[in-house]
């Protein structure tokens, strides 16, 4: 019985140095090979059309009277080639108002379809949203800059044009 433990506890000594070994050697290969700045995140070229698609589908424009809308604007996104797309909401109330394409080498970002300025750049923007697309809901991100994780964004709302007041009709009076 004595000599069971003393069996056992062998091994995983023995697993553990070459996991620790295997570890350190991994870890010193890996340093030797990175030749870039610290904290440097190489942009990603994976699309987040995918997620867009859902987001519009099942959150922004979701229900059978927003379907003829829905359907043009997954038709425009189907359409274009680019690898991220940007939708802008009216306000923190999340209602969709366009969807853009953004090209994160640039950092431009252009409407692709719906109402809204022509481009973003950095001083419109407000708040910025990633999409969960478990919970189907967008959530603000804490940050002030724009990258590929981003689904989503406001604008300032001194951007959005004001409604004009509703101009009365001249009725004709009979004489």
């Amino acid at each position: 019985m004595e000599s069971l433990p003393i069996l056992s506890r062998n091994p995983s000594r023995n697993t553990e140095r070459d996991w620790e070994n295997a570890s350190t050697a991994s870890s010193i290969a890996s340093v030797a090979e990175y030749t870039g700045p610290k904290l440097f995140k190489e942009p990603s070229s994976k699309s987040n059309k995918p997620i867009i698609h859902n987001a519009i589908s099942h959150c922004c424009l979701a229900g059978k009277v927003n379907e003829p809308h829905k359907n043009s604007i997954l038709e425009e996104l189907e359409k274009c080639d680019a690898n991220h797309y940007i939708i802008l909401f009216r306000d923190a109330g999340c209602q969709f108002r366009a969807l853009y394409c953004y090209y994160p080498d640039t950092e431009e970002i252009y409407k692709l379809t719906g109402t809204g300025p022509k481009s973003i750049n950095k001083k419109m923007i407000d708040k910025l949203y990633k999409y969960s697309s478990d919970r189907k809901q967008f959530n603000v991100i804490p940050a002030k800059t724009m990258s590929v994780s981003v689904d989503a964004l406001t604008i300032h709302n001194y951007l959005w044009q004001a409604k004009r007041p509703a101009v009365p009709k001249k009725t004709q009076t009979r004489k």
